[in-house]
């Protein structure tokens, strides 16, 4: 189909280019100095035409999008440089989230732990039950076994009940932190490339300016990794009272990964731990213990901080 345009006769362009010719196009750099080039899977726009991966359905989640507004609504109210709004927002969700439920999940391995004095009871009194009944009927040694575990697991399941402390609570601190690390990450990257679904460009070239110190420019990856290192060095500090290999493995995996990414993320995963850190020392004093009514048990320690630095002074320092 034809229209006339001026003494001519055209061929309307197609719906998809039409759309294509009316989006707003990337900043320019005006400098010649070369930025930092990302990998693809961190700059590539979740609008694109043949993106259905589950990345791109990830980013372009509600989730992302709430997270995105949490950012930018914290932007806009406190008027600070985006990379003080990324602190305040991370400590600020931290704060308000993550140290409850991790008040609560101490509370419950706390009653978890004080029952195993109770158990170990139980299990012996019933393992001397099974042996009497197995001799009177003939059971077999596999038979009296599997009666003894059925058993255990019901009793022990009867003492959770009664302390309202079953172990699957304290996993609700991960379901809420992890889904809200990915979620905030997600929001940064789409800010840090223009793919957010409001303010667009606007967002990222404040991103680009909103940095501080080495790291101006929130956009690109850190090329002096010193915000990478220190995100593996935290996350070390924070698994080592789990002593777990493959967690450790994750943290120094963490480093190559953050120097990948735009600083304004990187950012973001390093006030995290540190808030993560902070509130796994806070959660060791006594006086914040007894604040939030977890129950004292025979490992908790009236010098906690002290024993930590003895600790990893004996672990890294003292050893030959």
């Amino acid at each position: 189909m034809l229209c006339r345009l001026g003494g001519r006769w055209l061929r309307p362009l197609p719906a998809l280019q039409l759309w294509a010719r009316d989006l707003p196009l990337a900043p320019v750099p005006t400098s010649g100095a070369k930025r930092p080039t990302l990998p693809v899977w961190a700059v590539a726009p979740v609008s694109a035409v043949h993106a259905n991966g589950w990345y791109e359905a990830l980013a372009a989640s509600s989730p992302v999008r709430v997270a995105e507004e949490v950012l930018l609504g914290v932007h806009a109210a406190t008027g600070l440089p985006w990379w003080g709004s990324i602190l305040l927002s991370t400590v600020a969700l931290r704060g308000a989230v993550t140290l409850p439920l991790a008040a609560y999940q101490h509370y419950i391995l706390a009653k978890v732990e004080n029952l195993q004095p109770e158990i170990k009871t139980i299990a012996r009194h019933l393992n001397q039950e099974v042996a009497v009944r197995a001799n009177q009927l003939g059971w077999s040694k596999r038979d009296a076994r599997l009666t003894y575990l059925k058993n255990m697991r019901r009793l022990i399941s009867e003492l959770y009940v009664r302390d309202n402390c079953h172990p699957f609570k304290a996993t609700v601190l991960v379901w809420i932190q992890l889904p809200m690390w990915i979620f905030m990450s997600f929001a940064l990257r789409n800010l840090s490339t223009g793919a957010a679904h409001s303010e667009g460009f606007s967002v990222q070239e404040q991103l680009a300016t909103g940095g501080i110190l080495w790291f101006p420019d929130l956009t690109a990856p850190d090329s002096t990794w010193i915000l990478p290192i220190s995100v593996g060095v935290i996350n070390l500090l924070i698994v080592e009272t789990y002593i777990t290999y493959f967690v450790r493995a994750m943290s120094v995996l963490m480093i190559p990964i953050a120097a990948t990414v735009p600083s304004s993320i990187v950012l973001y995963w390093l006030c995290s731990s540190f808030v993560g850190l902070s509130q796994n020392l806070l959660l060791r004093s006594p006086g914040f213990r007894q604040l939030c009514r977890i129950p004292s048990t025979k490992s908790d320690s009236e010098t906690p901080y002290k024993d930590i630095f003895a600790a990893f002074n004996t672990k890294f320092i003292s050893r030959k």
